[in-house]
């Protein structure tokens, strides 16, 4: 029944329309589970739970998709359902029924009907063939192969995707992509870990790990789906592609919680491993994948808005003249006394008058433009089509183009207003690169670093600190696993040792084109900072020295931060390691350590780990030899279970004592000065003694393991981090689910077991590893993120005050550190530690578990879990890393400011870093007025609100008398404000302030700012001010405001493609804006605007002639032409050369644009498409008309000229005048403007002269028959044409001589400009190629000196 209800609410969708978006989005809207449940239970389909599968499987959706429209007995129904959603489809059905009443018939029924059929037919046409594709590309997904478990064979047989049901077990090998939404229940690794790429999802090539649900049997044992008895319970289906809520419960009654991780995606590819085996959980249009599905963009544009208020009044127009038509029609039959026409004298006048009414509704029916609609969707794609192959907007680093996502905007981008941009890749280049830090207070400003950043710099950076991305060059597809064999991708690292040469031998062809996301050579090769490398060379030769190398300087505690620092940027991330031939998760394993573990523990006991935290003293693995270093090649490595209530009293303990045997003077003195020359040769081999940049050099097959190790990253902060710990050989080499494999100096390699990441998300603005330390076996957690959040984070120690004033020291040194960072426009993120006890860590665990085995309340309670456990955190350091500005940034933002768009700034960046960049943009320069906002409560808000309109006005009214208003250099102010104070203006009682404010500022920087805030604002300003808006970003972060702006750009950057796949368009630099607006956003707006005038005026001006005709026929609706020309002149004669207008025509050259954005302003809607211009064009239309219609008239008045004969040259004029309009309000004339005006003219003449010859009966009840030939072959027909086409014509010729005469354009003004200083760069260069001891220059400045060669 319930079935019955949802097919039967879905017809009623189907009756209303709601079609927009396909089949398959009403499908996934109204799924009939969708609604009455919250959850979600799936069992497996061939198990003990057969039968309770089977009923809960009625209410799931199968994995066949479709997302075609129609069918082949559907599509003329539904396509003329949707068609007649349009109101001009409808107006026009509405007269072709009309005319099939015979008391108000106009023309032949037949050919009312041929100006609705052609529309229908051709919009029919692009609608069927677009459907078609999409059903052939349905039908190929559908009939994908997928190895589905079997019940009755108990094997896995090979089946169609859209035979897979929910329930089902599948089966999948490396490369394949995933059929539908998958819990992983098995993976080959044998740690139970699956590497998908989600590029057909959201762009990112970079690998997501996905873990095994727990709980389940141990994965070196093979998957048998026949004994899986447990039962899963999850949300249902919803489109966020970064959530997923259920749990699962096992036999035993034993739920373990799902999430993201355990979910495999449908459209994502297997990577990596070998086998795995997911139950289905979500099929078809119930999946992530297609519920994201959501086609087009469509938005309204400003244009459109605009053409509706026109069309009414075409309407208002429209029924006027059939009201005059109306009361003249009664009013002739009620004085009328002695008729010679056939006149139904029966009928009573005001009646007669009535159905006149409706027989000129039909007769003046085109003064509705029925082809400005189509003619408007075909020039915004031949619009498109010349955007999207413009080489200036194409980037060769890339390999990308220009991708226009929404197709009826492009007039927006001519009457933008205010542009918001993030700062990071938007801005700048998203690619960070260590630059200096601070650990325990000390500033190391890594000098020799900033010169090897210089260098590149100065070289342009195009080769060197060009980022590599994991694309091919040639086919720009993937080069991930799919290049590589996945026959040994199961080995991980417990199994490499032995099959290391057979895995170099299978990819030894693929080594070159293995690449690393944001792993670009400038990030790579960072410059240790001397005194660094020296402490840290202190930390290896207090393994068996008596104290500190420099006891005056150095102290344990500075190691103990300094060892932390570069561990944790080592494993603070989620970084996938590979090398160039191996895949991503097949690693070294842990080596042995270069020090005895007798050694390492007499090292760590003397610097005392303790030393800020009270609590790191209380821990120690057990069994620590046999736990951390595994000697010999074919070791495994392995890591501890998390200790728990069951485990030993001790909490897994043990004594780390020192070792009585001492150490020999001999054994000292040779450590250190091995330990030194190590040093020496690694700082020898990052710098040569001149300064010049070298590669470090390999030294050995481990160096060259470790040199070629690929990192990927989600983010290239993270990729920048990692880098500079390998800097100073603190070397992240592997990384599995449960741990990780790090090379420490002087130490080697250690094994790090992993207990939880804390990833990133906005509201933390931070991300956190809980670790077992490998060398104290205490619970660690290792924080980076944002200072706004760390500091205050950070501990305040209670105890001795001489430990208080330290670390107050080291907080009041790293703030100092992090603001001189900001103001040089670095990005800083502060690096934390804190030492759980294992008590205190079990309490935490157990609430942390309960909160990932929630389903409606997963993310908040994970949300708070998090914040429990990163308070009191211990303060280790803090980084800065560089993001250079894009090319052309500065001359980018400075154009868009002369084309009158304000630029902000929207970034969650601290203030002193946006400040930074925004100054090198040149957005702030030296002169500008820089107004601060930052405000700790709503009433302190308002006050400075009210201080800064002050300053601002009393600042403009100093200025008034020396400074013109519209000078571009004129000092003006900047608003800076902070996300706090952010949130206090966005209230509705300061709104009105606000934007009072930031309208008489050039700029605003918002500062600090969330997500959601920059939508805020951007729906505020557009809203409030009615201004056009263009939002432009890059990351997760900026769609938001994407797509609240009326024009949303997506930069195809560094963070994935979120942003492009919500943008309406897609570059790949900031600086294609500068083309993108002012040259094809004025040409596109130009167009589309005298195009719409153009056709409002031809329609107009074409019925007008049938209107003055009516003062002559006594108002009854006859024509002074054959209806087949009258209905097909303004379809076909006269509608192409518009399309050709509004697709080539081009005002002004691209380069004029460039060099004078001034012009963009002028273009826009107050210059061009003013209400005064709608008028204007209806006045020449009127005047037009006039002179068509009575020239003719008073040319044979007198003789005996039939009514056809008299129509002829009036239409024959009619089409001259509107096709030489044409020409006259044409910026460009080509080769292909004169051949369409020629084949335009050439139909006309071509279709009357047959008509005239062959037709007898076409246009009852007069007779064509031989009236066009007879009228072309008089004198009197070719000299009344050229005189009412030239005094048509001449009117319009002579006021815009005039105009440009008396009153030159700001336009005709610059483009002088524009010349003089063309003619001045000219002369200067022939100065300079021509100068000489004899030659006397040519002046630059006098246009009238002609060179002359001596």
């Amino acid at each position: 029944m319930e079935r019955l209800h949802w097919v039967r609410h879905r017809c009623q969708r189907l009756l209303v329309g709601d079609l927009g978006q396909g089949w398959y989005s009403l499908y996934a809207r109204h799924s009939p589970q969708s609604g009455s449940v919250k959850r979600r239970t799936v069992f497996a389909r061939h198990g003990p739970h057969q039968h309770e599968c089977k009923a809960l499987s009625k209410n799931y959706g199968g994995n066949a998709i479709r997302t075609t429209k129609y069918t082949l007995l559907t599509f003329i129904p539904v396509n003329l359902f949707q068609q007649f959603h349009r109101v001009a489809n409808l107006y026009f059905l509405f007269l072709a029924l009309l005319n099939w009443i015979p008391v108000v018939e106009a023309f032949q029924k037949e050919i009312t009907m041929i100006p609705l059929l052609l529309v229908l037919t051709v919009t029919a046409v692009k609608d069927g063939l677009e459907d078609y594709r999409r059903y052939l590309f349905d039908r190929k997904v559908n009939n994908t192969v997928a190895r589905v478990f079997c019940g009755s064979q108990k094997t896995y047989i090979e089946q169609f995707w859209k035979d897979v049901r929910v329930g089902d077990f599948i089966r999948l090998s490396c490369n394949e992509i995933i059929p539908a939404d998958m819990v992983l229940l098995y993976s080959s690794d044998p740690r139970g870990v699956c590497y998908i790429e989600t590029a057909n999802l959201d762009g990112e090539t970079n690998l997501k790990q996905r873990q095994v649900v727990s709980g389940l049997p141990p994965q070196e044992e093979e998957f048998t789906p026949e004994t899986f008895r447990g039962r899963i319970e999850c949300e249902n289906p919803n489109n966020d592609l970064s959530r997923f809520r259920g749990y699962i419960e096992h036999s035993g009654g034993v739920r373990v919680g799902l999430h993201s991780g355990n979910l495999l995606l449908r459209s994502c590819t297997v990577r990596n491993t070998e086998t795995v085996v997911g139950i289905v959980v979500y099929a078809g249009h119930d999946t992530k994948a297609m519920m994201n599905n959501s086609g087009p963009r469509y938005k309204r544009s400003k244009l459109e808005r605009n053409l509706n208020t026109d069309i009414l009044w075409c309407v208002l127009f429209l029924i006027i003249m059939c009201l005059i038509a109306a009361v003249g029609h009664g009013l002739w039959l009620k004085d009328l006394e002695e008729s010679i026409f056939q006149v139904d004298t029966d009928t009573p006048p005001a009646l007669a008058g009535f159905y006149v009414f409706w027989t000129m509704i039909i007769v003046l029916q085109v003064m509705i433009p029925i082809s400005l609609y189509v003619s408007i969707e075909i020039v915004k794609l031949g619009q498109i089509y010349f955007i999207h192959n413009d080489l200036d907007l194409y980037s060769e680093e890339q390999d990308s183009r220009i991708q226009c996502r929404a197709l009826n905007i492009t007039e927006d981008l001519g009457q933008i207003q205010y542009l918001f941009s993030d700062k990071t890749g938007t801005l700048t280049e998203n690619k960070m690169v260590f630059r200096r830090c601070s650990i325990y207070g000390i500033e190391y400003p890594h000098e020799e670093n900033a010169r090897r950043l210089e260098v590149y710099e100065s070289e342009g950076g195009e080769a060197a600190g060009r980022s590599v991305t994991l694309k091919s060059g040639v086919s720009g597809k993937s080069l991930s696993c799919r290049s590589l064999s996945c026959n040994r991708s199961s080995v991980s690292l417990h199994t490499l040792a032995d099959e290391e040469e057979e895995e170099e031998e299978q990819l030894s062809n693929h080594v070159n084109t293995r690449t690393s996301a944001f792993s670009s050579r400038m990030a790579k090769e960072v410059v240790p900072d001397p005194e660094l490398v020296r402490k840290l060379s202190c930390l290896r030769s207090s393994v068996l020295c008596g104290s500190a190398c420099s006891p005056e300087m150095l102290s344990s505690q500075e190691l103990t931060s300094i060892t932390d620092f570069f561990l944790a940027l080592a494993i603070c991330n989620s970084v996938v390691v590979s090398s160039p031939t191996q895949p991503r998760h097949v690693v070294p394993e842990a080596r042995t350590p270069l020090r005895s573990l007798e050694e390492i523990k007499q090292m760590f006991q003397r610097l005392s780990f303790s030393a800020l935290s009270p609590s790191q003293n209380k821990g120690s693995p057990r069994s620590f030899a046999s736990r951390l270093f595994i000697r010999g090649k074919t070791g495994s490595l392995t890591f501890p279970p998390t200790p728990n209530a069951t485990d030993s009293p001790q909490g897994g303990k043990a004594d780390l004592s020192v070792l009585d045997s001492p150490t020999k003077e001999e054994e000292v003195k040779a450590l250190e000065a091995a330990t030194w020359e190590e040093d020496e040769d690694f700082m020898e081999s990052k710098t040569r003694p001149d300064g010049d940049l070298q590669a470090t050099p390999p030294t050995g097959d481990e160096d060259d393991a470790v040199d070629n190790l690929l990192y990927e990253a989600e983010s290239p902060d993270e990729a920048a981090l990692v880098h500079a710990a390998r800097a100073y050989r603190c070397t992240l080499r592997g990384r599995s689910a449960e741990g990780l494999v790090v090379d420490l100096p002087g130490i080697g390699s250690l094994a790090v077991q992993l207990l939880h990441v804390l990833p990133f998300d906005s509201n933390r603005k931070r991300m956190s590893v809980v670790v077992r330390h490998p060398l104290t076996g205490q619970v660690v957690v290792y924080s980076k993120g944002a200072d706004s959040v760390i500091m205050d984070l950070a501990e305040r120690p209670e105890g001795v005050e001489h430990s208080q004033e330290m670390y107050r020291h080291i907080r009041e040194q790293t703030q100092k550190h992090l603001d001189a960072y900001a103001r040089e426009g670095l990005r800083t993120l502060c690096i934390t530690k804190k030492v759980l006890e294992e008590g205190e860590y079990e309490a935490w665990l157990k609430r942390h578990v309960l909160a990932e085995s929630s389903i409606e309340t997963r993310d908040e309670l994970l949300l708070e879990s998090a914040q429990r456990l990163e308070t009191n955190l211990t303060l280790l350091g803090t980084t800065g890393i560089v993001d250079r500005l894009q090319e052309e940034v500065p001359e980018t933002i400075d154009a868009l400011q002369r084309a009158s768009i304000k630029v902000w700034v929207l970034t969650g960046d601290k203030q002193e870093t946006a400040v930074n960049i925004t100054r090198a943009c040149k957005l702030i320069k030296d002169d500008d007025c820089v107004l601060v906002a930052n405000c700790d409560s709503k009433d302190a808000c308002a006050t400075l609100l009210e201080d800064l309109k002050l300053e601002v006005k009393c600042g403009e009214g100093s200025r008034t008398d020396s400074i013109s208003s519209s000078s571009h250099d004129a000092a003006q102010y900047i608003l800076v404000i902070d996300g706090r104070t952010l949130d206090w203006v966005l209230q509705e009682e300061l709104q009105d302030s606000f934007l009072e404010l930031s309208r008489r500022c050039k700029a605003v920087i918002c500062c600090r700012s969330t997500p959601l805030q920059k939508s805020q604002v951007v729906r505020l300003m557009r809203d409030q001010l009615g201004v056009m808006t263009l939002a432009v970003g890059d990351g997760a972060n900026d769609v938001s405001m994407i797509q609240v702006a009326d024009v949303g750009v997506g930069i195809s950057g560094q963070e994935g493609m979120q942003a492009v796949m919500s943008s309406d368009f897609a570059v790949s630099r900031f600086k294609h804006l500068r083309k993108l607006l002012l040259v094809h956003g004025h040409w596109c707006y130009s167009r589309l605007t005298n195009m719409v005038l153009y056709f409002i005026y031809k329609n107009m001006m074409y019925v007008n002639l049938l209107f003055w005709y009516q003062f002559f026929c006594g108002f009854s609706g006859s024509t002074m032409t054959n209806s087949w020309v009258l209905i097909l002149f303004n379809l076909i004669f006269t509608s192409v050369p518009p399309l050709i207008y509004g697709i080539m025509d081009q005002n002004t050259p691209p380069e004029l644009l460039t060099r004078l954005p001034e012009l963009y302003h002028t273009a826009q809607t107050p210059k061009v498409y003013a209400p005064y211009m709608f008028w204007i064009t209806v006045l020449d239309a009127f005047y037009q008309s006039l002179v068509c219609f009575f020239l003719p008239y008073c040319a044979y008045a007198g003789s005996d000229v039939g009514v056809l004969s008299f129509g002829s040259p009036i239409n024959t004029s009619a089409l001259f005048i509107i096709l030489l309009h044409q020409v006259i309000e044409s910026n460009t004339l080509t080769w292909i403007h004169m051949v369409v005006l020629l084949i335009s003219g050439g139909l006309y003449f071509t279709f009357v002269l047959l008509f005239s010859i062959i037709c007898i009966t076409c246009n009852p009840p007069t007779n064509p028959l031989g009236v066009e030939t007879h009228q072309m072959s008089q004198a009197v027909f070719y000299a009344v044409c050229a005189i009412t086409t030239v005094t048509a014509l001449l009117p319009r010729l002579f006021l815009r001589a005039l105009h440009r005469t008396l009153f030159p354009a700001t336009t005709a003004a610059q483009t002088d400009l524009a010349a003089t200083e063309n003619y001045r760069r000219k002369m200067r260069c022939w100065n300079a190629k021509h100068s000489g001891a004899n030659r006397v220059p040519v002046c630059a400045d006098n246009p009238a000196m002609e060179p002359s060669v001596a």
